[in-house]
């Protein structure tokens, strides 16, 4: 319904339309009046939302009152009352759209469902596949003849049996009749506006009184221009900004055309002109841009929306829609009966997009939407079909937005394809368009020639074969006179087509010199391809009636005969052997004309197969006369074929180039072959089975041109001509062993298509394991797309699932290994010999010989029964002798191994079907006889194949082959056995089961002498490498005994040590000498404090793992002062390492050679940032940007005595009074008063100090080097090391690491400790201790400001007003900061001092307990909920707990909550913090931990207590607030006074809960369908079209972005970037990880603007793969593993070590933009 308020004013005019004596021209003239005013002639920019609202008011609304003859609204609802809703979908696609096709159901592969019907299907749980729409189609849901079964989803089932029938839907008579006018007048008026060519005039109806002196300049879109060209143009001419032009462009693109200027005809012209002259120097042709009179553009933008009007309106009835169909197709009887359907139909071409658009959706949703219509339709478009195809090859736009792309939509419809052929002869309708635009490249000779043809119209032509594929795609089950007769039409003239092919191209050997020119070759192989599937569907068509089948076989070889390629030069002769005479004409490959393209003879091929699988084979001779049929001739061009590929295969044609080595390729490939390849060898076996077998033997030696060298008449000491005799001897043995042995086709044996499949897996499984993809590329395809796979892989392979990574793969069952053929003649050089060798590999293993014997094929059917003649005839066996006297007189030069191979192979096969024969009739019966003439011919002088044989098997050189002689040998025993009816039983079991009584005493011998000496040779390498190994353990055992171990703590346990790390109570740092090798120069050396430094590589990032608060907006980085870290860790800095160690002087060498190297590669930018300081680990390639220096751990052992005695006197309070004196003291020397120094207790504190250690230079220029980095990295700021932060960041990456690493550890359910890699445990510690030595480098008047800023928040009485609360501040953080800058506090300007072992002890102990318990307050501020705690009320932590809890609450007014539960609540919030305060201590001291945090099997209760022994903590932690309740409970009451507090808990302030929830990636459907169903309804923010976006998937926090559109675009750093860039920026510090889904389905990792790469999607289909870009469109599921190795690789941070490495690996020409995604 139209939309806006109704009005008198639209009623009243409908009602003067209706009662005017010409309504039409009546509402014409309204039309005329009102549209210039309409749109935008006031000069203004124009409002679409402006217009729209007048348009509905004005024009709109009352030609709806007009339709209705009342208040359209209440028409409706009547309308609607007496209709039934449509049982057709007919959504149109847009592009990029997912649609589903059900493998299992539909008709062809071009019947689809729209996501929302495919989802309430049935076809839901079949197979299915989906892929991304190119745009044009519409939904088949509800159309019977798309579907096998559940033609209807549920939405759409009601009366499903009615669905598309065009009964007659009643309207009321004067609404039918209102309709019809009003149709009339509208649509013919938006076809003349829309094909109306003149642009400054209108038609006389048209024609206002007055035209207006205002024009506009309209620009067109086009193919050959980039959007930056056009922007550029666009800047020029018509000055306006980058903006403003990219406006113009995008819609442009969009709608196909725009007004880029308004004004007086002057200033357009002028705009034109400039627009021209600008766009002429970047392309060869200017943009297209025309000046069109204001009133013009008005009309045609009115009649464009016209016809989204009709759109709606026929929507709300199929009445409507009828008579709309009825108007559309009314002849014209002012122009030739010419329908207005069709004028614009004819005018496609010409039309701009957005026009294409509306008139094509408008076809979509009334002409196709009915059967009867639709079928006048489709005559219409089929007798205009030649001039569309014509204007669409001129045309510069895509297919999809052309009217041909409808042809998909009628002829693939079996019914209407039916009538369409009797009606229209569409068959020869199409042909005839194709010869029509090919006929440019016909030769003198009628062929076609290619060469300098045009790909861009040549790519378009070959479109039109999809609609013959279309046409033919269901073949009849019913054939009427009308069809036959037609369809035969069509047949002769698709033959004349093959005609212009066949020969064409031919190519001729070069001689002397290498050709100059590559000849064209792809055009020739495209159409090839094109016809591939169309050949095989006519066959099909044929075979479907005996009468057609057998007059196309006719019409077939009429044409064949009419052929005048590759003629004979010569007369035949008569070619003499063995007694037997050939009369042939001569020909030679190798030096006159020849074509690989010969589509009549293998479409002959292919009938003649149909005819026998038929049984039609027996009526040929009423349609054909048998003399007519010379099968020599027949056989004559594929046996040329043939010849020519094994020709190139033994490099005769060197000379030639690599275009006939391609054409030879794709000739036998996959692609190709069953239309080429197979095809000839099926001509080839049908001359076999006619001819006389040794005049079938004699034309192939003549035609490889061996005749003269098995004749015995031709000798050469040439060794090149020697070595292409011995190739094209095994090309021609081979071609034997296929005519005779590849039986696999329906018609030459009693095979299926199932069982042709089943062979064709098996082969391929045998040269290894596959993937299905792997599978489904190696198998031909069917006209629907479909190899057959699914149906026969069970049968003969088994799954083998995929692990983390890599996919699935199936192996061969070993039942089926018997069907093996090493000659199966669909393996390629490479796949013979990977096959060759994986099979003697597996017999090898097995126990078995290595012969590999042909297997036993099925039999011929009749008509070809006697091509197994060939196997005993005397050429063969001639010939055979021949191969063999050649090894056995051991003439090097004559003969090769592959020739003997394929020699025995025949052999072999001949043996095997005399056996089959002899085991199946009588020894009478049998006439093959290959045995006998193997034993008797040539005996007399013992040459026969058998004594030829027997002397084989002991000759060295054959030693490959021994085990098949052998296995012939006793074939031929066997055989014989059968023929003298003498026990065959016995020889079978002789030949099955006991091969080794036949084989000599001396070979057995040999074979074991052999076995044995490889066996000793075999353990004596293995004490030799055993030996070597325990020789170089000793001679570097400093370098194992060297290496950080994860389980050292035990060693203190076994030495009864103390395992605590704080305190007086603290263990002993065990002395250990760290001696370290460096990766680069190999040199050891010892870690000290005064040596060179050494180095360990590390990375330095931001990260936002541990957030709490994703996505949140950061403070500005330049004036943030990063002393507190918040408790959301909104954003961390981390530094991990690789752990390989380096001198810091090798390092710098190697820093430098790579910044060289990397300035001088091409894009090196997006995989190393300089700038950054980047570069990769030279062992193990990890992404680095800085280096840790190592720093030696001190040993250190305490006096427990002396401990003992000065924790006496430095009780917490006394610590704290001494500290705080401390600081007053030092913050009165800063502002220069010296009274204070006076003060007891100012330097009290020095006396516990001791000497500051001292550090070589080198370390202190690299911890210099390193601070720099995690300064500048962290706050994304300037390298500065004096800047007073460089400290705090410091810390703060050492927190969290920590922290990082404690998540990772807890999540994956590890230990604390034992659990890290001795790499990454060696790089965590050397950050900790880099860390602590910050105080050293850093102003120790900066450190122990910060030290009192810090310690200000656990003492309010010493802090400032910028303070934040207990709430605002993470623990762990502080508790770093506090550990390592309180050293800070011994120092002076005299003075340089540290605190003693004793003093650290005590420091360690009191910061760490002060710190617990502000830790354990603000557990309890920020907890809301509180576990339910049975019982446990009256123990001494519940009460405990109860007590503080009550403390607390006095200051905050909390609710009553149970001791139990206040503890339990506190035991799980600390945890975390406990954890990393051990790692940290532990990595600090080296203090052992307890054997309880490195075992599994403690529970939680005890490692809580191993943790708080190690911390020196009471295991009831609230005895902290207990034993120090003076000092607490103060602290407690003014930590809950500050302000933010109260804010906290009224909710105005966000608090964090703990223990903290760890992050993960956001929960993925399992399907993945159902993420295409999320992403069909996702809807740009910042775009109202309706065009396809990019929708992209945070997997961080789940956002759905629009990814690479410019709508989406926004401003970072100055620079413009996509959605995705700009949402990693704040949700992920930068990086990101997001699933792209609609077409994609693939990962994309950022790690910075210019840099990501891509990785597989956690999605893999049911065989185990992954599914990029959904080319294969199989349902997918996620896998959990992968998704959490997905997970794991952000937690660990190693999302830019993977897109360093990706892009490492992957080196590219150009770019990618990840800016812009």
């Amino acid at each position: 319904m139209a939309e806006g308020e109704k009005s008198l004013d639209g009623l009243e005019l409908s009602k003067t339309w209706l009662h005017a004596t010409d309504s039409g021209a009546q509402l014409l003239r309204t039309v005329v009046e009102q549209v210039p005013q309409i749109y935008c002639l006031d000069g203004k920019e124009p409002n679409t939302q402006d217009e729209e609202e007048v348009v509905q008011s004005r024009l709109l609304q009352p030609l709806e009152f007009l339709l209705f003859g009342e208040d359209p609204q209440a028409g409706l609802e009547k309308l609607q009352q007496g209709s039934a809703s449509s049982q057709l979908c007919g959504r149109v696609f847009k592009e990029g759209e997912t649609v589903y096709s059900c493998r299992d159901c539909a008709i062809d592969p071009t019947c689809v469902l729209c996501m929302n019907c495919f989802q309430d299907s049935v076809h839901k749980v079949h197979r299915y596949k989906m892929h991304a729409s190119s745009g044009g189609g519409f939904c088949d849901c509800g159309d019977l003849e798309a579907w096998k079964t559940g033609p209807c989803c549920s939405k759409h089932d009601s009366g499903a049996a009615t669905a598309m029938e065009t009964d007659e839907c009643l309207l009321e008579p004067g609404l039918r009749e209102r309709a019809q006018k009003l149709f009339q007048v509208l649509l013919r008026y938006t076809t003349d506006m829309l094909v109306w060519e003149e642009s400054f005039e209108l038609a006389a109806e048209l024609r206002p009184r007055v035209m207006e002196d205002t024009f506009y300049c309209v620009l067109y879109n086009d193919e050959h221009h980039s959007y930056d060209h056009v922007i550029y143009t666009l800047q020029r001419s018509v000055q306006c900004d980058h903006s403003e032009a990219h406006t113009h462009t995008a819609l442009i693109d969009k709608e196909g055309r725009r007004a880029v200027k308004r004004g007086e005809l002057r200033s357009c012209q002028d705009a034109r002109d400039l627009i021209r002259s600008h766009s002429e120097h970047i392309s060869l042709q200017p943009l297209r841009v025309e000046i069109l009179h204001s009133a013009v553009m008005a009309h045609q933008s009115f009649a464009m929306r016209l016809g989204t009007w009709f759109q709606q309106i026929i929507g709300y009835s199929v009445g409507f829609r009828q008579v709309f169909c009825q108007v559309a197709l009314e002849p014209n009887s002012e122009l030739d009966q010419t329908s207005l359907i069709s004028r614009l139909m004819l005018h496609d071409a010409r039309l701009y997009k957005g026009a294409r658009k509306i008139i094509h959706e408008l076809i979509f949703c009334s002409l196709l939407m009915e059967t009867e219509y639709k079928r006048l339709f489709a005559i219409e478009f089929t007798k205009h079909y030649m001039q569309l195809q014509k204007d669409f090859i001129l045309d510069d736009h895509e297919r999809s937005i052309s009217i041909t792309a409808l042809s998909v939509q009628i002829f693939t419809v079996p019914t209407l394809a039916r009538q369409l052929i009797e009606e229209c002869n569409v068959i020869k309708v199409i042909v005839d368009t194709v010869m029509e635009l090919l006929s440019e490249h016909l030769d003198a000779n009628h062929r076609f020639h290619f060469q300098g043809y045009n790909s861009d119209k040549f790519f378009r032509i070959q479109v039109i074969f999809n609609d013959l594929r279309y046409i033919l795609i269901s073949k009849p089950s019913v054939w009427t006179e009308a069809l036959r007769t037609q369809f035969l039409e069509g047949f002769r003239v698709f033959l004349e087509l093959l005609n212009c092919m066949q020969g064409m191209e031919e190519v001729k050997r070069q001689f002397g010199q290498h050709i100059e020119v590559e000849p064209e070759w792809e055009a020739g192989f495209s159409i090839q391809r094109q016809l591939r599937h169309i050949l095989v569907m006519f066959q099909d068509w044929c075979s479907s009636d005996d009468t057609v089948l057998l007059l196309s076989f006719k019409e077939c070889h009429r044409a064949l005969m009419r052929c005048n390629n590759q003629p004979f030069h010569s007369e035949a002769i008569d070619y003499y052997m063995c007694k037997h005479i050939l009369h042939v004409r001569p020909y030679k490959v190798s030096q006159e004309p020849v074509s690989i393209h010969l589509p009549i003879s293998r479409a002959l091929a292919g009938l003649y197969v149909q005819l026998c699988s038929t049984g039609a084979i027996g009526r040929l001779h009423e349609y054909l006369d048998p003399e007519s049929c010379d099968y020599t001739l027949w056989a004559e061009h594929p046996l040329r074929c043939v010849v020519l590929a094994a020709q190139v295969s033994a490099e005769m044609w060197r000379r030639n180039g690599l275009s006939l080595v391609s054409q030879v390729y794709y000739y036998q490939d996959v692609k190709c072959r069953d239309e080429m390849f197979d095809k000839d060898v099926i001509m080839l076996q049908i001359a076999a089975s006619q001819m006389d077998p040794n005049h079938f033997i004699m034309l192939i030696l003549l035609r490889f041109e061996l005749f003269d060298v098995f004749n015995g008449n031709h000798s050469n000491k040439d060794q090149e001509l020697l070595k292409q005799w011995n190739r094209l001897t095994e090309e021609m043995l081979y071609l034997i062993i296929i005519v005779v042995g590849e039986r696999y086709v329906p018609g030459i044996s009693q095979v299926t298509k199932e069982d042709v499949m089943m062979r064709e897996v098996i082969h391929l499984l045998c040269i290894e394991p596959m993937a299905h993809s792997s599978l489904v590329k190696g198998l031909p395809e069917n006209e629907s797309h479909e190899t057959g796979l699914e149906t026969v892989i069970p049968k003969v392979a088994t799954f083998k699932k995929p692990g983390v990574s890599g996919h699935g793969l199936y192996e061969v069952k070993k039942e089926c290994l018997l069907e093996f053929n090493p000659f199966f003649f669909h393996y390629s050089k490479s796949q013979h010999s990977k096959a060759e060798d994986a099979q003697k590999k597996r017999r090898t293993q097995e126990g078995s010989d290595k012969a590999l014997r042909p297997p036993v094929p099925p039999p011929f059917c009749p008509a070809f029964s006697t091509i197994v003649r060939l196997l005993c005839c005397d050429i063969l066996i001639h010939v055979l002798r021949r191969v063999l006297q050649r090894a056995v007189e051991d003439r090097a030069t004559y003969w090769t191994e592959a020739m003997i191979q394929r020699a025995l192979h025949l052999i072999g096969q001949g043996l095997s079907e005399e056996k089959t024969q002899l085991g199946g009739h009588p020894v009478e019966e049998v006439t093959f006889d290959f045995s006998l003439k193997a034993r008797k011919i040539g005996s007399e002088h013992g040459k026969s194949v058998f004594h030829l044989l027997s002397r084989m098997k002991s000759l060295p050189s054959l030693e490959a082959q021994k085990d098949m002689i052998k296995w012939i040998l006793q074939m031929f025993e066997v055989v014989k056995c059968l023929r003298e009816k003498s026990s065959p039983a016995a020889c079978m079991s002789v030949e099955q089961t006991k091969p080794e009584e036949i084989v000599p005493d001396k070979d057995k011998a040999e074979r074991k002498r052999k076995a044995d000496a490889a066996k000793l040779h075999r353990q004596k390498i293995m004490a030799q490498m055993s030996a070597m190994q325990k020789n170089f353990i000793e001679s570097n055992k400093m370098l194992y005994d060297n290496m950080p171990e994860s389980s050292q703590w035990d060693c203190a346990m076994e030495l009864g040590e103390l395992c605590v790390a704080v305190g007086p109570q603290r263990g002993s740092t065990p002395a250990e000498r760290e001696v370290l090798t460096c990766i680069l120069c190999q040199e050891v050396q010892e870690v000290q404090a005064h040596s060179p430094a050494m180095v360990l590589t590390a990375c330095v990032q931001r990260s936002t793992v541990l957030t709490q608060c994703r996505g949140k907006t950061l403070a500005c980085k330049e004036t943030s002062y990063p002393l507190f870290m918040p408790p959301d860790l909104a954003v961390g800095t981390h530094t991990g390492s690789c752990g390989h160690v380096m001198h810091s002087t090798c390092w710098q060498k190697y820093f430098e050679a790579v910044q060289n190297a990397t300035r001088n590669r091409l894009h090196a930018e997006h995989i190393i940032d300089l700038e950054n300081g980047e570069y990769m680990c030279p062992l193990c390639k990890s992404l680095c940007n800085t280096v840790v220096p190592l720093i030696p751990l001190e040993p250190l052992t305490l006096n427990y005595e002396n401990a003992e005695l000065v924790g006496q006197h430095l009780t917490l309070p006394r610590w704290i009074q001494i500290l705080s004196a401390r600081i007053r003291g030092l913050k009165s020397v800063t502002q220069g008063s010296v009274s204070t120094v006076c003060q007891p207790d100012f330097r009290s504190i020095l006396s516990f100090g001791v000497q500051e250690a001292k550090f070589s230079d080198s370390i202190t220029e690299m911890l210099v080097v390193c601070a720099t980095t995690v300064h500048r990295v962290g706050l994304q700021t300037a390298p500065n090391e004096l800047c007073p932060r460089v400290a705090i960041m410091s810390w703060n990456t050492c927190a969290f690491t920590i922290q990082a690493i404690e998540n990772m550890l807890q999540e994956v359910e590890k230990t604390l400790f034992g659990s890290l890699q001795n790499r990454q445990l060696a790089g965590l510690k050397a950050v900790v201790q880099f860390s602590a030595t910050q105080h050293l480098k850093s102003s120790h008047a900066v450190i122990q400001k910060h030290f009192t800023d810090m310690f200000g928040a656990l003492l309010p009485a010493m802090s400032s007003e910028n303070t934040p609360s207990i709430v605002e501040i993470d623990f762990f953080h502080l508790l770093v900061g506090l550990v390592l800058a309180i050293p800070a506090l011994y120092q002076e300007e005299a003075v340089d001092l540290r605190p003693s072992a004793v003093s650290s002890a005590y420091n360690h102990l009191h910061i760490l307990q002060l710190v617990t318990v502000a830790h354990i307050v603000q557990v309890l501020l920020c907890s809301t909920d509180y576990p339910a705690v049975s019982g446990g009320e009256d123990g001494e932590e519940a009460k405990a707990a109860a007590e503080l809890y009550a403390t607390v609450s006095q200051c905050t007014s909390g609710s009553d909550v149970s001791g139990s539960s206040v503890a339990e609540r506190v035991r799980t919030g600390i945890r975390p913090f406990l954890r990393c305060a051990a790692l940290f201590f532990y990595c600090l001291t080296g203090v052992p931990p307890p054997e309880e945090l490195s075992v599994t099997t403690v529970s939680s209760e005890g490692q809580m207590e191993a943790l708080c022994s190690y911390l020196a903590l009471p295991s009831n932690v609230f005895q902290l607030f207990q034993c120090h309740s003076g000092t607490v409970s103060p602290l407690i009451r003014r930590w809950c006074g500050h302000p933010s507090i109260a804010k906290a808990l009224k909710g105005e302030i966000q608090t964090i809960s703990y223990p903290r929830k760890r992050n993960r990636l956001i929960d993925l459907p399992e399907d993945y369908s159902a993420l295409l169903n999320q992403a069909s309804h996702f809807q740009c923010p910042n775009s109202m079209d309706d065009e396809r976006k990019h929708p992209t998937l945070c997997l961080f926090c789940g956002t759905i972005l629009c990814s690479q559109s410019t709508c989406c675009q926004s401003q970072l750093d100055g620079e413009d970037v996509g959605a995705c860039t700009a949402h990693a920026a704040t949700c992920g510090a930068g990086v990101g990880m997001f699933l792209r889904w609609v077409r994609e389905c693939e990962i994309v990792l950022m790690a910075s603007k210019t840099r990501g790469c891509t990785f597989p999607a956690p999605y893999l289909d049911d065989y185990g793969e992954t599914d990029p870009q959904l080319g294969r469109g199989n349902p997918l599921h996620l896998c959990p593993e992968r998704y959490q190795k997905l997970h794991q690789l952000w937690q660990q941070h190693c999302i830019l070590e993977e897109i360093a490495r990706s892009l490492e690996v992957v080196h590219v020409m150009f770019a990618f933009e990840w800016q812009m995604l």
